[in-house]
């Protein structure tokens, strides 16, 4: 395996060994263990240190630098491993033999024609769309042409899988409620009922439609938005391979193949972040898969969670050259302004992604003058920011940081590094979909209540201009 780039996978091992010296091999008890529910936990705004479920699927440990999918390293994975291989892992929990994994691959090419829902695409004025806006119009597209859900025929006894309104939620009505919830998921073998209703729509292969679906589109909403007619996609190549073809119209070097199969690999699923959460919060309402990525997608699009690559590029650009690192970081610094690219809500220690990214966009820039400038400064600022920010406030370069001149050097525009980030992030929307509607329980949390009581109303023609409360 990866016979032609044998150097990327000594570039992965090495960055694996510098992060095992400097971490140590302990999980985290308190977070690594089945839970007892209900579970008590300390809760911070924005649900922040909350437990919402169980998962098998991946583990994040910010402390250490750790991301784990499925037991496995995220070095390993990303050395030996496929993006294809790597969705299958999530989705099914083992690694395909090589039968199941021709399968797959073979599935994933039916899947990714959607000629229909790009000529629907081809309707709306895409040049003058945000990618991530068009992106998500695709998938609701997408829904159209592989289901009919919409259909006044279509009727589903999905509601028996679970009756979560009907559980007893003592929490909500003291002291009515039972001394414990009785969770309705523990009563049934669901199994089949979920093959059974949601084939068309929730179950495997609407998730395998969608991560080509959301591949083959973000190729296509390239191509648009540049004038351009989208383009059919090559058997030669894989599906990291086609996704630089069919976003830039050249045939990716091999080297660029492997490098981008590593950044989907590295990007496909990270915890219970805010796109995840938004998916699975749809997807809890027994609502579809289309719907719920394209819940993912919109959660994506914000300026709090994708696209800090993008702005890293015009940081790094506004510098200007490897030279102005201190007097410009000196400057941000003195006005207490963010530095794109640092820093993790997550990770108190250097992000594993990071460490292999970084090494890659080097490499990647190797003959690329830009790009190689582009590196030199993001380098030097990185020195800059770790010996002044990095032992003392544990801020240290995120997946953003180098991923953006990863990206840039294979050609492709800044606008559509997010979609890019979509496309990996689809394969553990999907898995964790899957696996918490196996014991499905619709989120409902419940807000503080500090506003007052026993106002007076007041007839509209006696009130005065009131400020807002």
């Amino acid at each position: 395996m990866h016979e032609k780039t044998k150097e990327i996978t000594k570039i992965i091992i090495n960055a694996k060994e510098k992060a095992i010296k400097e971490t140590s091999h302990e999980p985290e008890p308190e977070l690594t263990k089945l839970v007892n529910w209900p579970v008590q936990c300390v809760v911070g705004p924005g649900l922040e240190g909350a437990i919402a479920c169980e998962t098998r699927i991946g583990y994040v440990n910010g402390s250490k630098g750790w991301l784990i999918y499925r037991g496995y390293n995220i070095f390993d994975l990303c050395a030996y491993a496929t993006f294809e291989e790597v969705s299958y892992l999530l989705m099914y929990g083992y690694l395909p033999s090589s039968t199941q994994l021709a399968a797959f691959k073979k599935k994933l090419i039916e899947y990714r024609t959607a000629h229909q829902t790009k000529r629907l695409l081809m309707s709306f004025p895409i040049e003058k769309m945000k990618p991530m806006a068009a992106l998500r119009l695709g998938t609701n597209l997408m829904r159209q042409e592989f289901t009919d859900v919409d259909s006044d025929k279509y009727l589903s006894s999905v509601a028996r899988i679970i009756a979560a309104d009907e559980d007893s939620i003592p929490m909500e009505t003291a002291p009515m409620g039972e001394e414990h919830a009785i969770y309705e998921f523990k009563r049934y073998q669901r199994e089949d009922i979920i093959k059974e209703d949601l084939k068309h729509a929730t179950g495997y292969e609407s998730c395998f439609h969608l991560l080509s679906g959301v591949a083959s589109l973000s190729g296509a909403i390239a191509r648009l938005r540049c004038g351009r007619m989208p383009i059919e996609h090559d058997p030669e190549l894989g599906f990291a391979g086609n996704l630089i073809y069919t976003m830039t119209g050249k045939k990716p070097t091999a080297i660029e193949e492997r490098i981008m199969d590593v950044a989907l690999i590295l990007h496909a699923d990270h915890g219970m972040n805010a796109s995840t959460f938004a998916a699975m919060v749809v997807a809890s309402t027994l609502s579809d898969v289309y719907l719920s990525v394209g819940a993912g997608i919109a959660a994506l699009q914000g300026s709090l969670h994708g696209g800090a690559n993008e702005r890293v590029i015009e940081m790094l650009k506004e510098i200007g050259s490897e030279e102005n690192v201190p007097a410009w970081f000196e400057k941000k610094r003195s006005k207490k302004e963010k530095i794109m690219g640092f820093g993790h809500r997550v990770y108190k220690s250097y992000d594993p992604r990071a460490r292999v990214l970084g090494p890659l966009a080097k490499y990647m820039t190797k003959e690329n003058k830009e790009g190689k400038r582009l590196y030199k400064i993001a380098r030097n600022l990185e020195k800059k920011v770790v010996e002044t920010l990095g032992v003392q406030k544990k801020i240290f370069p995120n997946v953003d940081f180098y991923s953006g001149i990863v990206y840039s050097s294979m050609g492709i525009k800044p606008d559509l590094f997010t979609p890019i980030f979509a496309v990996s992030r689809v394969a553990g929307w999907t898995s964790r979909v899957q696996e918490y509607l196996r014991k499905n329980r619709i989120f409902r949390p419940r807000a503080m209540y500090v506003g007052p009581f026993d106002k007076e109303f007041i007839a509209i023609g006696k009130r005065g201009r009131s400020k807002r409360s």
